[in-house]
């Protein structure tokens, strides 16, 4: 082989492994993008389900909520923010509400139930209520002393001030 086949080929390989080099460079950009975008999206959405847990436990709190919604739906944003969340002592009642009305049928297969069995559910439903209202008073109550902490936890941020907490500081 002659040097200046030799020259060429080793011209070529530089080019070839420059344009490699940067197509991975290009890849590792777009691959930081992507991971940024989907630790805002997972901020923004840890952010929504505080507010909604927030609101929902301060509805609850002032009883603008029927506690068994109310529990039932604090369950499931606690587990979408945190499942370890559900183990805690005071808000396992979220969970345990889950477990003893479960099985009540909701929206449309409520509205297939005869009367009879839908005032039966309803019974069974305001018994539970009945039975669990202070350990879900006690989870709600749990959840508003916990936002400072899971704001800092799960956002990294402090918890902006709620008018509701204007009325607190005074």
């Amino acid at each position: 082989m002659s040097l200046s086949t030799s020259i060429i080929l080793i011209v070529i390989a530089l080019i070839i492994i420059a344009g490699l080099t940067a197509y991975a460079l290009k890849l590792r950009r777009e691959v930081r993008k992507r991971e940024a975008l989907r630790a805002e999206e997972l901020t923004r959405a840890r952010a929504n389900c505080l507010e909604s847990l927030e609101a929902i436990a301060r509805a609850m709190q002032a009883g603008q909520v029927d506690l068994v919604e109310g529990g039932l739906r604090c369950k499931v944003l606690i587990e979408i923010l945190d499942t370890s969340l559900a183990e805690d002592d005071v808000l396992g009642a979220f969970g345990t509400l889950h477990g003893r009305v479960s099985h009540l049928h909701t929206h449309s297969a409520r509205k297939a139930l005869s009367p009879r069995e839908r005032l039966a559910e309803d019974k069974e439903r305001i018994a539970v209520e009945e039975e669990m209202a202070k350990p879900l008073q006690q989870a709600a109550q749990c959840v508003l002393e916990s936002m400072p902490v899971w704001y800092r936890e799960y956002l990294r941020r402090e918890r902006p001030v709620a008018p509701t907490d204007l009325g607190q500081a005074l």
